[in-house]
């Protein structure tokens, strides 16, 4: 018999039936236009197709992707919360699941009410939640609402009281879905420490999050869910890096410049043309075409992906009728292997947009690596800092 903690999702497949227009006549008239012309308007809607998944007890994954590629639909058939149209799934041992941020809180009950309401449904004796009650509404930092009605609470405190219930009453199995981004930095800081602590004590974790650096920093294996199928599965450095691949390409694709200057060209290269080498030279070039003589802002940064860049460059400059070439080069390129973005936006005088924030072109750079740590988890560094290391044998200096 397998032990608690096992996860083990096979060809599971989900739908969902499309949304029933509005009963307009125009609607109406629509639909008996599409059965004419032999077209149905009772489909189906795929949000899970062939997904396999399997988690041993005290194993860590997170499920990446973007919104509708179906990571919340997981979840909830992992937590029974629905059942699939085909396939098998069976996770064994006690759940603890933070889904949404009031799942599972009944708003008329206080709060003291809802913890040992949901203890009970886990299936512990009041005596069991009463040892962990301080633990739990001090995490939660609910000393003061804890006997106020929940539908009293903000989004931010309902969210707090159920990640606490849900990681401090020994689950077998912890499902957190991205409600972690209604919290403030401190609370999500400490919320990755307790899932880390679960995680020492065997539990098994499936974590949702577009955060992908708190994936990398928590998880050992990653999934990427794409329109409901697997796209990649494996070590989290490896899939997340696929995933942030894709999502750089959408971003270069979906942006076109609609200001006043038009970008021509953007490069970016090493040393004598070679590839980016940490704390090597790193030679930058942009072409844009204006159609008059102007004073401009040039702003650039490098970036792993998102928009906001690692660390960003400022410049002033005279653009001239027609083309105007900017190079610029960075003498000790401070970033450790991997691939990364270079945006751009260039301003007027008066901060109006003449180009507007960018990616432009991609790099990769060739250097040390500095994200595993223990047990392969992640630890990312986006920087890479050259330091003088001393090491003193039994305290003693020379």
């Amino acid at each position: 018999m397998l032990p608690n903690g096992t996860i083990e999702a096979s060809q599971v497949w989900k739908r969902f039936r499309a949304d029933r227009q509005r009963m307009l006549l125009r609607d109406e008239i629509e639909r008996l236009r599409n059965r004419m012309r032999g077209r149905s308007d009772r489909g189906w809607r795929w949000a899970l197709s062939d997904v396999s998944l399997k988690a041993e007890p005290g194993e860590s994954i997170g499920l990446i992707g973007t919104n509708g590629s179906g990571k919340t639909t997981l979840l909830r058939v992992l937590a029974r919360v629905m059942y699939p149209y085909a396939g098998n799934v069976d996770v064994l041992g006690r759940v603890g699941a933070l889904i949404e941020v009031r799942a599972g809180i009944h708003p008329d009950l206080s709060g003291r009410e809802n913890v040992y309401l949901m203890g009970s449904l886990l299936g512990l004796k009041r005596k069991e939640v009463a040892e962990r009650f301080d633990e739990i509404v001090a995490f939660a930092e609910l000393e003061d609402a804890i006997d106020r009605q929940v539908k009293f609470y903000s989004s931010g405190m309902s969210m707090r009281l159920g990640f606490g219930v849900a990681a401090f009453l020994e689950p077998d199995v912890l499902l957190v879905d991205e409600v972690l981004a209604v919290g403030d930095a401190s609370f999500q800081q400490k919320c990755l420490e307790r899932m880390r602590h679960v995680l020492a004590q065997g539990t098994t974790l499936i974590f949702v999050s577009h955060d992908l650096a708190a994936v990398e920093a928590t998880c050992e294996r990653g999934v990427w869910l794409r329109d409901g199928m697997v796209e990649a599965a494996g070590k989290v450095a490896d899939v997340v890096t696929s995933y942030r691949g894709f999502i750089e390409e959408a971003a270069e694709a979906s942006f076109t410049s609609t200001g006043d200057l038009r970008l021509l060209k953007a490069e970016v290269v090493g040393s004598n043309g070679t590839m980016p080498r940490t704390q090597g030279t790193l030679s930058c070039r942009l072409v844009v075409e204006s159609d008059r003589s102007r004073a401009a802002t040039l702003f650039v940064g490098v970036s792993q992906g998102p928009a906001t860049p690692i660390f960003a460059l400022r410049r002033e400059l005279g653009l001239a009728e027609g083309e105007t070439d900017i190079g610029w080069d960075i003498a000790r390129l401070p970033l450790p292997h991997g691939r990364f973005y270079l945006w751009a936006s260039i301003t007027d005088v008066t901060d109006r947009e003449l180009l507007p924030w960018q990616p432009v072109t991609r790099f990769s750079v060739s250097g040390p690596r500095l994200d595993r740590g223990p047990r392969g988890i992640v630890r990312p560094s986006p920087v890479h800092v050259e330091a003088a290391w001393r090491e003193s044998p039994n305290g003693n200096r020379s």
